[in-house]
């Protein structure tokens, strides 16, 4: 059995990925600070899986105790999910996203070359690829990232790529997610944010629970078939079998040395069509505004998947319909999160 480190694991994407892990039949090891996390997702982890993963409560800047983690058990590869990730806040505070994305990625990847763990899957994001236009988004697409949360991504994809050109038994696999959403389909765990959403999903989900009195929908007058903007929205259990996938191709004799590749659907809806789906299954009545675009927000953002199908052998499974039905179920059984 392989021991795996997730770093932020009882985040959203992450602690969904540690139940498909277990599934998969690998032993994971979670690392978390829990500064936008709740350690009540370990018990639901275990309520799910029937494994309570190993946990340390550690901050990845803190060398000493990262060392500590890496010295005292085997680990064999490292899915890295853990960061702040509100592109709003990273622009108001750019310099805490860059100390605590950027340095504490780098105390890890030199925590893993010391004791020979060449093997890593880094949750990226689309943001990296900043305003482009010209869809579906591959991989090989201009990078332009728009936001300090986009550039610290881009950061550390180059820092990976850079070890991995530089000493040949580095494995990575970068994944760069487009829309994540949904939740375990049991409701037991799901996005939960601090605050207000930044995030459209939530803001549904929070809005059709009582926690929101109103959507705001920002923009109305883009070129597109509603005037609002269109994203690919893909569910976090495809984000988390993405993973496993990426963690067996990396694992195997002939992984390259490093790869990106996007995690979407391949297709784009729209904001509309996602409130107007959320109500059909729900048969909750969302209250919204459309209020002015907000900077930098782009019509239209796919990704072409073809690479994920290729290389990895994945391609999303659930529709828009189970992406609102397993929010709904998660937030409707936990109306006020896990942190409350």
């Amino acid at each position: 059995m392989l021991n795996v480190l997730l770093t932020g694991a009882t985040g959203y994407i992450g602690s969904h990925t540690c139940i498909e892990i277990i599934g998969a039949g690998f032993a994971p090891v979670v690392l978390d600070n829990l500064c936008n996390s709740s350690p009540a997702v370990l018990d639901r982890i275990e309520s799910i899986s029937g494994v309570r993963p190993t946990f340390e409560q550690v901050d990845l800047r803190d060398a000493a105790a990262v060392e500590r983690v890496f010295g005292s058990r085997r680990i064999d590869a490292v899915v890295h999910f853990a960061g702040l990730k509100a592109v709003g806040e990273s622009v108001a505070e750019p310099l805490r996203y860059y100390d605590n994305n950027v340095t504490g990625s780098c105390v890890l990847l030199s925590a893993m070359q010391r004791h020979g763990v060449k093997r890593i899957v880094f949750s990226s994001s689309a943001t990296v690829y900043g305003t482009a236009t010209v869809m579906p988004l591959a991989e090989d697409a201009a990078v332009a990232p728009q936001s300090p949360y986009g550039r610290t991504k881009l950061m550390i994809e180059q820092m990976i790529q850079d070890l991995a050109r530089a000493d040949d038994e580095w494995r990575a696999m970068i994944l760069r997610y487009f829309n994540p959403v949904g939740a375990h389909p049991s409701g037991d765990i799901g996005e939960d944010p601090e605050g207000i959403p930044n995030n459209l999903m939530p803001f549904v989900t929070q809005v059709a629970v009582g926690r929101l009195p109103k959507l705001r929908i920002f923009g109305g007058d883009y070129p597109t078939s509603d005037g609002t903007g269109v994203r690919d929205y893909v569910h976090v259990m495809d984000l988390a079998r993405g993973h496993v996938a990426a963690l067996d191709r990396m694992m195997a004799r002939d992984a390259p040395r490093e790869c990106i590749v996007n995690l979407g659907t391949g297709r784009g809806n729209s904001v509309l069509e996602v409130v107007h789906a959320f109500q059909r299954v729900s048969g909750r009545s969302i209250d919204y505004e459309i209020v002015e675009r907000r900077p930098g927000d782009v019509a239209t953002c796919y990704a072409d998947a073809r690479r994920a199908r290729d290389v990895l052998g994945w391609e999303a499974r659930y529709g828009l319909d189970d992406m609102c039905a397993h929010a709904w179920r998660w937030q409707s059984r936990n109306p006020k999160g896990l942190r409350n």
